[in-house]
């Protein structure tokens, strides 16, 4: 049953994603969350990283792949070398060829980027209903809102108003632009159970799945913003010895 409900999200999650519902006129206010990579000091919260992680790779990888990100990458979240190759060996890709020029599988190394979850379009189509889970490498940053609209529409589905009629296999979802959208809230407390222990509720969930989809689409944000304080400091200290020579320089011709 667990099976089965983690097919439906890691489905609803594309469809929700990708629904056409972005050209609907309504504006929808976002509630804002608080994310300890905001701000121009913010960091990652690792623990939070490996725990979104966990949720991807029980829940979402299931349809959703993230071709963008290899195994490797995963050392950025806190895991160590050998946790690292653990986690690739617990999938088989296709490699070779070999002598004979055949391809074959074998366990997945850190270089692999992650296991697509089908072989094809054709073939994930064929598996949710015509349907097309998108990659979710980028998907933090494919939506107005990122991550602040991930968690909103993780969380945002509640039984509609008494003059709104939703359609046999549709869902309200009071973030989603139209409300209409065809995924379930499978979402629920303890759909995965955390190897730290943290309470794994609804919003815990959704909070760490977004967190580590927001690191997926710019792993590089901290050495970017690392750089900008040093260039700003930089600019800073050069402004006030060009201050000083001035002061100098002109001190000297008024003598």
């Amino acid at each position: 049953m667990r099976s089965l409900k983690k097919v439906i999200l890691a489905a609803a999650i594309g469809l929700g994603l990708t629904g056409s519902a972005f050209a609907a006129g309504e504006q929808i206010e976002l509630p804002k969350q608080e994310w300890s990579h905001s701000g121009i000091f913010g960091t990652f919260d690792r623990a939070s990283l490996q725990r979104g992680f966990q949720v991807y790779k029980e829940v979402c990888s299931t349809c959703h792949g993230m071709s963008l990100v290899s195994y490797r990458n995963l050392t950025a979240l806190g895991f160590n070398a050998d946790e690292v190759k653990a986690i690739a060996a617990q999938y088989t890709v296709m490699g070779g060829p070999n002598d004979a020029g055949e391809m074959v599988e074998r366990p997945a190394i850190p270089a692999d980027h992650f296991k697509a979850p089908f072989p094809n379009e054709q073939a994930a189509r064929a598996a949710n209903g015509g349907a097309y889970p998108p990659d979710l490498s980028l998907m933090a940053k494919a939506r107005p809102g990122g991550e602040d609209y991930i968690y909103a529409l993780l969380t945002g589905f509640e039984e509609p108003p008494a003059d709104v009629k939703v359609p046999d296999g549709m869902y309200y979802n009071k973030y989603f632009p139209g409300h209409l959208i065809g995924m379930p809230g499978i979402l629920q407390d303890d759909s995965v159970t955390y190897t730290d222990n943290t309470p794994a509720t609804q919003a815990q969930l959704a909070h760490d799945v977004s967190a580590f989809l927001a690191w997926a689409a710019e792993p590089h944000l901290e050495a970017r913003k690392q750089t900008g304080v040093k260039v700003i400091l930089f600019l800073l200290v050069f402004t006030g010895m060009m201050y000083a020579v001035k002061r100098k320089v002109w001190a000297d011709a008024h003598h």
